[in-house]
């Protein structure tokens, strides 16, 4: 009997050994560790976005632990980052990865067609929040699960601005031809889509909108399609790495003037040639981009986007890129989320992350994150205005207003023309 109770009490005793090691893994969550899934495009369509994107997270988490250090607040915040690879499998790979090893709030997806996958697969069955940082298809406003988030607005909102600002460049666009094309993905369909809505409500003759594969070989035929009869305007809505095979083909017709082409923020990048673009065939076009809010607008976000430069360019790598911001914002609603929850639990943070994002909290900015989370664990409502402005986010997830730059391209260099605020409706 003696050998067979050893035995017995050999196993269990493995048994718990086991199930202790278990629980201290990497895939542990502990209430005092917060651990932010960063889901960025370091490769793909949108891998230009990916590394400032990194790296602003990065200084997020940097940010926030200084700042939890000096209120005495026992919560220590950890980075752990996976490549989306602009590929919805691969992104929701990313995602299943990140949670098993503890992350409990996720910033990201970037593309749409990811953040989607990810938000109806991953996030929500697993209780996580999802914050999406760049993707703006109005398809997401409709998830509404409660656990899908964005820093970036939705397309609605952009559909609406870039038609009334092809209308005030070009005359007026009742009664004149405007050619619409984009990439076939949740991107392009649901943008093309809008625009199309609100320029056939201007009055305007709408040619498309064409919807081409951005995998395709090569683009001739859609390029003729897209220039044909003369249009007074083009609209094309794509990403640096396919516009890449597109602006050649678009020359190629001999039809083609970039100065009539209007764009939006999945081309907004600071160096067309650096990221294999043809600078022929984007100079003179105009677009627009969220961006942060001009001086004097709201002049709390404005202080501290002049805040969040001047760190983001003392701390070295990648220069700053659209949607690095956003993705800032991203991963402090995390952080705040669980302060205010006083937990490392998603469901919690969850809760809380639209609470915080607006009114009827006091107002805080990044530079004051010490006073914004004691005053958030001490269970006082706070309203986090972002470093890419003034997020209010509705019921849905989404923000309700956002600043928005009109942009150029001058010898394939961005400049920036002017800033807009808009608000969600219409």
């Amino acid at each position: 009997m003696r050998p067979r109770r050893f035995v017995r009490i050999a196993s269990v005793l493995a048994l718990a050994a086991l199930i202790a090691a278990a629980a201290s893994g990497c895939g542990s969550k502990s209430a005092n560790t917060l651990t932010v899934g960063d889901i960025v495009p370091l490769t793909g369509d949108l891998a230009p976005f990916g590394p400032p994107g990194q790296k602003a997270a990065r200084l997020a988490v940097q940010q926030a632990n200084a700042a939890l250090k000096q209120d005495g607040i026992k919560l220590t915040v950890k980075l752990d980052d996976a490549d989306e690879q602009t590929n919805p499998a691969a992104a929701v790979s990313a995602a299943r990865k990140l949670i098993s090893d503890g992350a409990s709030c996720i910033a990201g997806a970037w593309a749409s067609s990811d953040t989607i996958p990810v938000s109806k697969s991953v996030a929500s069955r697993e209780h996580i929040p999802q914050i999406s940082p760049a993707s703006t298809a109005a398809t997401i406003s409709t998830l509404n699960n409660g656990y899908i988030f964005r820093t970036s607005p939705s397309d609605k909102l952009q559909g609406k601005l870039l038609s009334e600002y092809v209308n005030t460049s070009i005359g007026g666009v009742k009664g004149k031809l405007i050619s619409v094309a984009g990439r076939n993905d949740a991107y392009g369909q649901g943008f093309v889509a809008r625009l199309k809505e609100v320029l056939t409500g201007m009055g305007a003759k709408v040619q498309g909108p064409l919807l081409y594969d951005p995998n395709a070989a090569s683009y001739d035929s859609e390029a003729a399609k897209i220039v044909a009869n003369s249009p007074s305007a083009l609209i094309i809505i794509d990403f640096p790495k396919t516009y890449a095979k597109v602006g050649p083909a678009l020359l190629r017709t001999g039809k083609f003037n970039p100065a009539k082409l209007f764009i939006s923020d999945g081309l907004a990048v600071t160096d067309v040639a650096k990221e294999g673009m043809t600078p022929a065939s984007l100079n003179g076009a105009r677009g627009t981009n969220p961006s942060s809010p001009p001086g004097g607008t709201v002049a709390t976000s404005a202080a501290a986007e002049a805040a969040f430069d001047k760190l983001y360019k003392s701390s070295g790598g990648p220069g700053r890129q659209t949607f690095d911001s956003e993705n800032f914002d991203a991963v402090t609603l995390c952080v705040l989320g669980a302060v205010a929850a006083k937990s490392t639990s998603g469901a919690a943070i969850a809760k809380q992350i639209v609470p915080v994002s607006g009114p009827p909290g006091k107002t805080y900015t990044w530079p004051q994150e010490a006073a914004m989370f004691a005053a958030a664990h001490a269970g006082q409502k706070v309203n986090y205005d972002g470093v890419s402005g003034p997020l209010d986010l509705a019921s849905n997830g989404d923000p309700t207003g956002a600043t928005y730059e009109i942009y150029s391209y001058v010898n394939g260099k961005q400049q920036e023309l002017k800033k807009v605020f808009a608000t969600s409706g219409g």
